[in-house]
């Protein structure tokens, strides 16, 4: 979950987000799908929910994103940027 990493700090607006780790000293952007699904799980959201949200937003059938955003959250694990 991404709020058990109280070193991370989040800036979101219309065009994505830049999320900055205060230990690490670096900053990564995300594109406007990735800050989405990033505050999704901010908030705590399951990543079938987010799959669903996310397919209600950009008018895509669930099956065409669920790996897509199974990858990002992977991605997101592998830079340390979220833990499970």
């Amino acid at each position: 979950m991404v709020t058990g990493n109280s070193h991370l700090r989040t800036i979101v607006n219309e065009d994505g987000a830049a999320v900055m780790d205060t230990k690490r000293g670096t900053i990564s952007t995300l594109n406007a799908t990735g800050a989405y699904i990033w505050q999704a799980l901010e908030r705590g959201e399951r990543e079938e929910d987010i799959v669903e949200g996310l397919a209600r937003e950009t008018s895509s059938l669930p099956d065409a994103i669920r790996q897509d955003v199974s990858d990002f959250i992977a991605a997101l694990q592998e830079h340390r940027m979220l833990s499970r």
